[in-house]
């Protein structure tokens, strides 16, 4: 059995997140404390016992989701599994950076300072209510595309992510989104709806948030991750690192090529897929991508006793 590792993207935080991987794992409370550190603050109180409209906040929840995959991934370590099981690592979004830190490309410390910058650097591209996003589903990639160069309209409108065969995401100018919406409405949605997010991420409005992730990503030692990246914006696998470094530039602008990334990974032989971390919204995208794949979610020490059967 082909076994890959993925981690999620800005969504799946919720209070509380990682807390039992912590109490029971010593290695997963390092993760936790090293982050701690690296921020200079106690991100892992805001996880634990914080106010979830804070932990929303895109500069704590891209930091707390990765440190809670990693505290995932050490848990699993101590229990004998290794990230060498997988043969390929991917993430949605920042969960790319989750990968390499598991991966061994990125350290914990420099991970949590970059997705800070980053989360920092996507809220401040754009002033609050000039951008939206906006989930079209029950419509392909294709037809999206389509969508989104007949709203724009002189706007930014791009489709954002390819999330699955159902579900692709816009990203861009709010007044280009709505038309989006209205437009995907149209041409047969099943559902098309505005995301309640801070920023229009994955489009090109996040130009200064691209150049400042250039010049931090320029400052951080990046290495050949154990296990190949299956990167977002090419949806095909990647090891080296000065590719690995443009290519986290690109994402903030690109596309996540989700649908794609996946159906790469099954073409390669993979048949089993283990959602490192929070939530299990990427189980079920990989289900309606490609259904010969089984799924399981990790991110609590129950997960984990049900791997060793």
């Amino acid at each position: 059995m082909t076994r890959a590792f993925v981690f999620p993207g800005q969504g799946a935080q919720t209070i509380g997140m990682g807390k039992a991987l912590a109490e029971a794992y010593p290695a997963a409370k390092a993760v936790f404390d090293e982050v701690d550190e690296a921020l200079g603050e106690s991100l892992s109180a805001l996880i634990w016992e914080g106010e979830a409209e804070a932990l929303t906040l895109t500069q704590n929840a891209q930091p707390a989701l990765m440190a809670t995959s990693l505290a995932a991934m050490r848990a699993l370590e101590a229990e004998g599994f290794a990230i060498t099981d997988a043969a390929f690592v991917a993430g949605h979004s920042l969960g790319e950076y989750s990968a390499l830190a598991a991966a061994g490309a990125l350290s914990i410390s420099d991970t949590a300072r970059l997705l800070r910058t980053r989360g920092e650097a996507m809220q401040k591209a754009v002033p609050v209510g000039v951008g939206a996003m906006a989930a079209l589903l029950g419509l392909d990639f294709a037809t999206v595309t389509e969508v989104a160069k007949e709203a724009a309209q002189g706007q930014v409108c791009q489709a954002a992510n390819d999330n699955d065969p159902g579900q692709v995401v816009v990203s861009g100018h709010k007044e280009a989104v709505e038309r989006a919406v209205e437009i995907a409405k149209a041409r047969g949605a099943k559902r098309a709806v505005i995301l309640p997010v801070s920023a229009p991420f994955h489009c090109a409005l996040m130009a200064p948030a691209a150049d400042v992730m250039a010049e931090a990503l320029d400052d951080v030692e990046i290495t050949a991750p154990v296990v190949p990246l299956v990167a977002n914006v090419r949806a095909s696998a990647v090891t080296d690192p000065a590719l690995i470094r443009s290519l986290l530039v690109e994402q903030v602008t690109g596309s996540v090529r989700w649908r794609e990334s996946v159906g790469f990974m099954a073409e390669q032989g993979v048949t089993e897929i283990w959602e490192i971390g929070a939530g299990k919204a990427l189980s079920g995208m990989v289900r309606r991508i490609e259904r010969s794949i089984a799924c399981t979610a990790i991110g609590t020490p129950d997960d984990i006793a049900k791997l060793k059967g």
